[in-house]
């Protein structure tokens, strides 16, 4: 449908643009339902009674996933590629579907998450996203963990969104109040990144590693407290962090969806990752760090 749609903006609601009015849409804001994961959607407000199904926003540096359901396209294609990578070209289960195949013998990869099975949950609160499990006639053999992030936002889209759900043909939708919350990165991504990493290094199973999938406008964010420039490897190994970053495509027509292309991978030491965080070429200076103070007190250096 045809709006005027402002600069700070909603970009998919329940996977499509926020102005898509077909049926094939729109059945889906009645449901609450989300198109990747073929769940009830998570993002509601506090009393559970409006249910926003938000995947993606406007930024300053471009269109950009908010929800890691999103990732999830394709009936966990992103998955399907680590699985790849890490194992070759085996047969891929969702827990479901290795339910109907246990008997098969041979090998297979079975996934492990929230949305298939549940999540590996481990002492003192800490969860992997995703387990991807090797095994050849009824044995673990290998397996490599998937952590996936998006980012959150700050403020609200509130009047955006309900601008979207009364939609009319030429309406004016105000601009969303959202920001983004890139300080997450360093207070909280990258350390869990770090830390699984550090678990999964020492198992015997584990021979890939960590991955990390992560919509490519948010791991530029990783790039500017690591730096562009961290030494790079080849080879796969357990202490080995392997970047998939991802970016929506391009806008398509009424009823359809944006597909999730795939636009780096990137691998490095985990030693080298966490050694660039505690004190990478971005860190600031204490120089920078008395001036800031004598600054906050009407002082001079």
């Amino acid at each position: 449908m045809n709006v005027r749609r402002p600069q700070n903006d909603i970009v998919e609601i329940f996977g499509y643009a926020p102005n898509d009015t077909t049926r094939e849409c729109r059945a889906l804001w009645t449901l609450g339902a989300c198109p990747f994961v073929s769940c009830p959607c998570s993002k509601a407000n506090h009393d559970k009674t409006v249910v926003y199904g938000t995947c993606s926003v406007t930024t300053k540096f471009g269109d950009c996933v908010i929800c890691p359901n999103r990732l999830y396209a394709n009936n966990f294609e992103t998955l399907k590629r680590v699985s790849f990578d890490a194992f070759g070209d085996i047969p891929f289960y969702t827990y479901q579907e290795y339910i109907r195949h246990r008997s098969s013998g041979g090998s297979c990869v079975v996934a492990l998450g929230m949305h298939s099975g549940h999540e590996i949950k481990l002492q003192q609160s800490c969860s992997m996203d995703w387990v991807l499990a090797k095994i050849e006639n009824a044995n673990l053999v290998e397996y490599t963990g998937i952590e996936v992030q998006s980012i959150d936002i700050t403020n609200n889209y509130r009047d955006n969104w309900y601008a979207y759900k009364n939609i009319r043909q030429d309406s004016v939708i105000p601009r969303s109040e959202h920001g983004m919350n890139w300080a997450n990165v360093h207070k909280r991504l990258i350390p869990q990144i770090i830390r699984k990493s550090l678990i999964y290094s020492r198992s015997q199973y584990v021979r890939s590693g960590l991955y990390f999938i992560v919509p490519d406008i948010v791991y530029k964010k990783f790039e500017d407290i690591i730096g562009e420039d961290i030494p790079l490897v080849t080879e796969k190994a357990p202490d080995v962090i392997t970047v998939h970053t991802y970016a929506l495509g391009p806008a398509v027509q009424e009823g359809h969806i944006r597909q999730i292309l795939p636009v780096r991978q990137i691998r490095f030491k985990m030693q080298d990752f966490s050694d660039r965080f505690v004190s990478g070429p971005n860190l600031p200076s204490a120089t920078e760090l008395d001036a800031a103070i004598c600054s906050a007190l009407g002082l001079s250096l």
